[in-house]
């Protein structure tokens, strides 16, 4: 049996239900909300120490990292395959979830919360950074205070701006990558599309198509259409994501697309 600890705002979570959508893998799901702490508790604690989603339990046999979930996964079902057979595809398969784990995840988690996260935050009233401190974390002290910085300033806080062009440049790479081809890696929709779709699909979840439409970035945009046209991508990528969080998604997204375009328009 497969069992899939994962939450709706997670891109790593949705990474894995695509893969296990692609591969028509059934799946017993245990949702929790992390927005709300529920990757606090201890049952749950027991799996994953560091409190993070994705978590895979396969037979009793606990597995975390979505991207070794995923390499997991194929090893354990081949068919069909995600991972290029071609010895040079797969390596540059790879070296495309090597990119989102080092780079773009980071820039994602900054975007998302300096854009949006943070006005939910500022929701509750949360007026100190000592009241701030005693929400449930497993970051370090310096995580902390940077993530105060931001909520504080968004996107004006320091190092905000510079991981927002890191996306950008990551966009602008898939692009160049994707002249002349359907997907990021040889002939075949792979692992690597698994890996990006879910990155670009949170753009277009806080309502910023602009970073690739109207002839930006037209072979990115072309992708993301041939993305959303698959029959697994509503039920792995949007299906599980709260109202209220898309909504706050979109409504804050969409607030701060303006302040966005002009840190691009500055690069």
């Amino acid at each position: 049996m497969l069992e899939l600890y994962h939450h709706g705002s997670s891109v790593c979570a949705a990474k894995v239900r695509f893969a296990l959508a692609e591969k028509r893998l059934d799946w017993e799901g245990h949702y929790l909300d992390i927005l709300a702490g529920e990757h606090f508790n201890a049952q749950f604690l027991k799996l994953n120490p560091k409190a993070m989603v994705p978590v895979l339990v396969h037979d009793g046999k606990v597995l975390v990292e979505s991207t070794l979930i995923c390499e997991y996964l194929e090893a354990l079902f081949p068919e069909p395959a995600l991972y290029p057979q071609d010895p040079y595809a797969a390596y540059q398969a790879r070296l495309w979830t090597k990119a989102v784990d080092e780079d773009l995840h980071p820039a994602c988690s900054a975007i998302t919360y300096v854009v949006s996260h943070r006005h939910t935050i500022m929701r509750t009233g949360t007026a100190s950074f000592e009241e701030f401190l005693r929400a449930p974390s497993k970051e370090s002290l310096e995580a902390r205070k940077l993530k105060w910085q931001w909520l504080q300033h968004g996107l004006d806080a320091p190092g905000a701006a510079d991981r927002i062009r890191l996306y950008d440049k990551y966009l602008h790479k898939m692009d160049a990558e994707l002249a002349g081809r359907d997907w990021l890696v040889g002939e075949s929709f792979s692992i690597a599309d698994v890996a990006l779709a879910p990155y670009v699909n949170r753009l277009a979840m806080l309502g910023m198509h602009e970073m690739w439409e109207s002839g930006r970035l037209p072979q990115l945009e072309r992708w993301f259409g041939q993305i959303r046209q698959r029959e697994t991508f509503k039920s792995a990528l949007l299906d599980w994501i709260p109202d209220a969080l898309r909504d706050d998604l979109i409504t804050n997204g969409t607030r701060s697309w303006p302040d966005v375009r002009r840190i691009l328009e500055a690069a």
